[in-house]
């Protein structure tokens, strides 16, 4: 059977304040009245039952999107103890499939990203789930649509074959890094590299096998906690196991370094909401190219994002700026430094003010 693991750990804090550790980045509505968790398991409704979406996230976190999506049972939410990256966490996913039913196919797909051709998306997913009972492991690039160093880049080899779905998929000639500006440019010309939108669909017996292969550690903790799941003892041996392993990511840990890896280019409108200028890109804009939302009123002002919350936000003679007002915390920043949002969070972190993150 087909399944789907939704990504939703992690706090999102180049989201504060709004995005906090009890409220994540997934549970925020930030450009609809839907959460962006809501949005993301809504897509899926054609191609998956809620009995085959799973869901992995911190305990803290999980509570907050069972609230917002009942119909997903709770046995289907799997709580990771801390953050350990990307690999441990599709392996903890993936165990817990094994257990279920071997012969199962995943796709690994994310609670934070904009799609906007939802039709697009699903038709990728069906055309990568086709290709994944190969043993290939099939990743979904994104058509690039500007030199962009916010996103990493898959170079494409040679096609697989004919269509799969309409779509054509093309092997992995390897996975590169956030380039500078003149490597973004380099390989838009080129024509044949993808931004890597990470989300990724295998069949789940592929997946360990790569893990046994290229991460024996993580491999073997993955075993012992597996061996476990239908005993009492799962928490327990979870919690012994989880604290040891290694922080990794998975193109790292796996797909840099796997043999059959395919890539299948899509253009859907994606995007990563990973920042305030990236959410501005979603939202509606005056003929000033201001974006707003709550109670707010500008005069004079031109390309800021101004967020309002329980009060009237006035500004004047704004420029390029980032306004997001919460009961509690006031950002305040430009629009080119939106990535130094995290540090601001650290120092919040190392000064003692864990009530405001």
């Amino acid at each position: 059977m087909n399944y789907a693991l939704i990504m939703a750990g992690g706090a999102g804090t180049r989201l504060w304040p709004l995005s906090r550790e009890r409220l994540p980045k997934p549970a925020l509505r930030l450009y609809s009245d839907q959460s962006m968790f809501q949005i993301a398991v809504e897509r899926l409704a054609p191609l998956f039952s809620p009995e085959q979406i799973l869901v992995i996230a911190g305990e803290e976190h999980a509570g907050v999107l069972a609230e917002q999506v009942r119909n997903i049972p709770p046995e289907n939410f799997i709580i990771e103890p801390q953050g350990r990256g990307t690999a441990p966490a599709i392996g903890l996913a993936a165990i817990h499939l094994a257990a279920r039913d071997p012969n199962a196919s995943m796709a690994v797909l994310t609670a934070d990203h904009h799609i906007g051709h939802t039709q697009v998306f699903r038709s990728a997913i069906a055309a990568a789930l086709d290709i994944a009972q190969n043993d290939y492991l099939v990743t979904l690039g994104i058509t690039p649509s500007w030199p962009s160093v916010e996103y990493g880049y898959i170079e494409q080899a040679e096609p697989l074959g004919g269509l799969v779905g309409g779509l054509k998929a093309y092997r992995a000639e390897r996975f590169v890094e956030k380039p500078n500006e003149a490597v973004a440019k380099q390989m838009l010309a080129l024509g044949n590299y993808c931004w890597n939108s990470g989300m990724f669909i295998w069949k789940v017996s592929a997946v360990l096998a790569e893990f046994r292969r290229q991460m024996p550690g993580l491999y073997d903790g993955l075993m012992r906690i597996g061996d476990e799941i239908k005993t009492g003892n799962y928490q327990q041996i979870l919690n012994a196991v989880w604290p040891l392993i290694p922080k990794q990511t998975i193109d790292y840990g796996i797909m840099e370094h796997a043999s059959r890896v395919v890539v299948v280019p899509v253009e859907m409108e994606w995007m990563d909401v990973g920042n305030w200028t990236s959410l501005k890109a979603l939202l509606a804009q005056d003929l000033n190219g201001n974006s707003t939302r709550g109670d707010v009123i500008l005069e004079n002002s031109r390309g800021s994002l101004v967020l309002g919350g329980t009060r009237l936000v006035a500004g004047i003679g704004l420029d390029d700026l980032i306004v997001v007002d919460t009961p509690d915390a006031l950002l305040i920043c430009r629009k080119n430094q939106v990535g130094e949002v995290r540090k601001l969070v650290a120092r919040l972190k190392e000064e003692g003010r864990a009530d405001l993150v």
